[in-house]
Order: structure tokens, then sequence, then C-alpha cells
């Protein structure tokens, strides 16, 4: 079929090139070698483009099949074949730009997998500093994983180049020394999460909610200059270090844990209209710390059934009625998030179900 299309329309171009050659009185030579070039030269250039589409198709193939067999090498026993593994499904994001956000759900998958290093038990705000007998493959197992928040970090877009906010689902992952130096996120998940060492989070500019409900930073968190856009919830959290949040500010809604960090440097600063969730006893903060309006669970909301160590998810916590402080009924429509509200700004089939329309 697209080859009569061709045709066809290098008959018409041919007749119409011949028609307005004899308008003008040309030689008949002339109007048989002009229109047979006319026509050719169409074919020709639907020949290309026939052409290129098979090779962009070709190159999709390649890139899929590729993608399959660097999966199928994750689960390789050999830790070499891993770290392999990994760094083609990067080497294949940065080629085909489509595959970015899947690479990135896979790395951060991996990291989701179960594993515990002795040396978290010796000092989690300072593994490093701590030589244990692990087995041989907790330790290379440990490099991998290292080489997975790498290859993360370098992934996301940070500085003057592509300005591109990507997802991340850090979901009850272990992770060491994890450092996003300045990079663009647009959602953040990280429930449950277990931080060991330096957490360094600074600079980085987050559109949509942050979710930290849950986690436990074994180590000083360091989020400096960081915009949290999209809100924040340090619901259930537990810090064992030190917290430096000079420079950083919230919008949307902030939920705090209850008690604070042992130490804090500098000021949260919230911004005017953002929803306080809870009561913020103990919290450096300045800006606009309004009490609670809407509840939280209008908007923010961890999975039914909460931790599975059975610590009260994010919905439970509020739904006991915990520091809820009322509003005036007039101020109300000012930050209560309506049923348009956040779901027109969504993806329905990537939104987690901690965030609610």
């Amino acid at each position: 079929m697209q080859w009569l299309f061709a045709v066809i329309s290098a008959a018409m171009v041919t007749a119409a090139t011949a028609v307005l050659l004899a308008v003008f009185k040309a030689p008949a030579v002339e109007i048989v070698k002009t229109a047979g070039v006319a026509g050719g030269a169409v074919v020709a250039l639907y020949a290309l483009w026939l052409n290129d589409r098979k090779h962009t198709l070709e190159s999709e193939k390649v890139a899929d099949e590729r993608f399959a067999r660097s999966v199928e090498m994750l689960g390789n026993e050999a830790d070499q074949v891993r770290v392999g593994a990994m760094h083609s499904l990067v080497w294949l994001a940065n080629s085909t730009p489509r595959y970015t956000q899947t690479v990135l759900d896979v790395l951060c998958a991996y990291l989701r997998r179960p594993f515990h290093h002795l040396s978290w038990d010796e000092n989690g705000a300072d593994p490093d500093t701590v030589f244990v007998k692990a087995q041989p493959e907790d330790q290379r197992e440990q490099q991998v994983r290292r080489t997975a928040q790498r290859l993360i970090r370098d992934l996301l877009s940070w500085g003057d180049k592509k300005k591109i906010h990507y997802d991340l689902d850090l979901t009850g992952a272990a992770l060491e020394y994890f450092q996003l130096d300045g990079r663009r996120v647009n959602r953040f998940t990280a429930r449950r999460a277990q931080f060991y060492g330096i957490t360094t989070l600074p600079r980085m500019d987050i559109r949509k909610p942050t979710l930290f409900s849950g986690a436990t930073f074994h180590g000083r968190l360091t989020i400096t200059e960081t915009k949290f856009g999209g809100g924040l919830a340090f619901t259930e959290a537990t810090f064992k270090g030190e917290v430096d949040f000079r420079t950083t500010t919230v919008g949307t809604f902030l939920a705090l844990t209850d008690p604070p960090p042992p130490k804090q440097t500098g000021k949260l600063e919230v911004l005017p209209g953002t929803a306080m969730r809870t009561t913020h006893a103990g919290w450096a903060l300045s800006g606009d710390p309004e009490p609670a309006r809407p509840r939280l669970e209008d908007h923010v909301q961890q999975l039914p059934g909460g931790r599975a160590d059975g610590v009260p998810g994010d919905d439970d916590r509020f739904r006991e009625g915990d520091v809820y402080v009322a509003a005036k009924p007039e101020e109300l429509d000012k930050v209560r998030f309506s049923r348009e509200g956040l779901g027109n700004e969504r993806n329905p089939e990537t939104e987690p179900d901690e965030v609610k329309k």
C-alpha cells in the first residue's frame, strides 16, 4: 500500500511538471527529461524515508533486547556481572532517553532488595570507620549497591543540563552515604528506608511530595538549600544524628515527627500557604508555620497497614486524632486540596497511594 502511494505521487508530480512545461512551450525533450527527474526524486525521497524508518525500528528492537539482557544479568551471582549490567542500563538510558525513567526504576528496585551489612550494627552513623569480618559476598554486594546509588545520581538532571525531573521510589531501601547533590527530582518516595552514614541531599529541586514516612536516619542528614516544592513528610521518622537544613524551603504541606532531631542546624523555612499537618514543638522552623488545618489523610497517606514492624502508618496515626489544631472555617478553603486539585497534576499510572485527590 505504501509503495502504491509512492507510485501515484510520483506519477502526479511527473504529470504536473509536464503540464507546467507545456504551458511555457518548452521543447518536448525537456518536458520528458524534467518530468522524469521530478518523478524519480519523489520515489527516491520516499525510499530514503522508508530506510530511515526501518533503521529506527531496528534500533528500538536492539535497545529493547539490550534492556532485557541487562535486567536479566542483574540476577547473576557474580558481582562484576551485576555492575556491568547496571552500566549497560545507564548507557542505554543516555543513548535512548525514553528508557531513563525505566532504568531509574530498575536501579531503585535493586536497592530495595533485602540486604544488611554487619558494620551497620556497629556504627550506623559512619559504617566505613568499622572493620568487621563480614561474609565475602556481603562485601561484594555492598560495593554493587554503592555503584547503583552512584549511577542513580549520575542519571538525574543537574546544573544547566537538561532540566528534567524524574521519580525516585526507594521505599524500604537500605542506603549508605546516599548523595543526590543538586539533582532534580519529580517525586521522591523513601518510606521506611534506612539511611546509614552521612546522607547528603543539598541543593535539590523536588517538585512533588517528598515522603520519608517511617524512615530512619542513622547518621547526619544534610538537606541545605533544598527546595521541597511539593511538600515534605517526616511522619514517624527517626533521627539519630544531626539534621542540617539551612536555607531549606518547603511548600504545599509539612508533616513532622515527634520527637524532633536531637540536633538541628539552621531553620527550615515554611513558605506562605503551606499546610502544617502536625504540631512542630522542638523543630527549628521559620517563615509561616501555621497550625494544622486539613487532615493529612486528605493529601499524604501511607498504604494501609503501616510499617512491617507494627508502627502505625501515616493514615493510622492521623486518624487517631493526634495533634490537630482547629482553624477558622474561612481559612480552610485556602489550603484544602479539592477533588480536582492535585489529581489534575498527576499521572494516574504513576501516582503512589500516598498522594490522594
